[in-house]
């Protein structure tokens, strides 16, 4: 246990107390006193693990199973003896231009929080630290815990929608560029590897972008029920005069949602506009190319025709025949090379 075990600790009146090692004795302690709750942190248990955890705390089986198997959305469930809540925190790598998600569970009790972690991303430890700085928050026993864990979270979103968005906008620039952004050698100012701005086709890179603007969607979409719900009164475990600050994390989430779905919407219009200069660019090779084979046609079917084996051509006895059928070939095509090139084909 102690290896999956971030953090454990008593506080009472919004403060961090000294307390018993064990948190089966350090939750008897602060059931015993009642104006004292532990908050357990807890990373990646096994299923081994977390049985001591479940069974102290009293966790409903079913909330234990989607804590252990993660790959859950966010949600808010609410059992008889706990409250169980999902966060999908998210985390941008600005080396790959990649973001990917992790998963945080918290059970809410009585006198207990227990925090369980899935994936490197949204430690605690920074939101722990700022929670022990303001006891005035934290007097508000876990309904504290559980609004500053989903503000960092949902804070968090709206960092990565702007990065996510410096992104877009360089992205939006190669495509717009004289060349479509397919001369295979962009990169991005911010990363070097795979995403957006990596030397990959254009499309490519706008499907690549796509679907990293789903993975976030799917952390922040579902979340909204939740934290509505949250934001008015009757929900159970939650303190009573929490709820403007419930509010206060809806309105955020709110901001990275229809953030999201700015962010959809232009690399919708950005893959149209894309596909649509292709096919101008294609339609201008077609016309170049049907342009060069309309020149090389007329010499073609005039040398042709004196390529024919008959003996009467009349003309083949004058001396002044070959040169004017080759000046006759060049004026043609340079008259054909004027027309295309008025009419902006070459």
């Amino acid at each position: 246990m102690p290896a999956v075990i971030v953090d454990c600790a008593i506080y009472r009146d919004g403060r961090r107390t000294d307390g018993p090692a064990d948190f089966s004795d350090a939750l008897a302690e602060a059931r015993a006193t009642g104006d004292a709750f532990l908050w357990l942190g807890l990373h990646e248990a096994t299923a081994h693990e977390f049985d001591l955890v479940s069974s102290e705390f009293g966790l409903h089986p079913l909330a234990v199973e989607d804590a252990l198997t993660a790959h859950q959305r966010p949600k808010l469930e609410i059992y008889d003896d706990s409250l169980f809540m999902v966060l999908k925190p998210v985390s941008y790598e600005p080396k790959n231009d990649i973001v990917s998600s992790g998963e945080l569970m918290l059970f809410i009790g009585d006198s207990f929080v227990v925090t369980v972690r899935h994936g490197e991303g949204a430690p605690l430890a920074a939101v722990r630290q700022r929670l022990e700085a303001e006891p005035e928050v934290l007097r508000h026993g876990p309904t504290a815990v559980m609004y500053a864990v989903s503000d960092a979270v949902v804070d968090h979103y709206i960092e990565v929608a702007g990065e996510l968005q410096i992104d877009l906008e360089e992205l939006e620039e190669e495509v717009f560029a004289p060349d479509g952004g397919d001369g295979g050698s962009g990169s991005s100012r911010r990363g070097s590897g795979s995403g957006p701005g990596s030397g990959a086709s254009t499309a490519e890179r706008i499907y690549t972008f796509k679907r990293q603007v789903m993975e976030f969607r799917r952390a922040t979409g579902p979340l909204a029920a939740p934290m509505a719900r949250l934001a008015v009164p009757g929900v159970p475990f939650v303190d009573s005069g929490s709820q403007p600050f419930f509010r206060d994390v809806n309105d955020h989430l709110l901001h990275a949602n229809e953030q999201v779905e700015a962010l959809d919407r232009l690399l919708s219009d950005i893959l149209s506009a894309h596909l649509a200069q292709m096919g101008v660019r294609q339609n201008d090779d077609m016309r170049k190319i049907s342009a060069w084979a309309a020149m090389a046609a007329v010499p073609t079917l005039v040398a042709g025709i004196y390529g024919m084996n008959f003996r009467h051509m009349p003309e083949l006895r004058y001396v002044w025949a070959y040169p004017a059928v080759i000046a006759f070939m060049v004026v043609v095509v340079f008259g054909l090379h004027r027309a295309f090139k008025r009419r902006g084909w070459l």
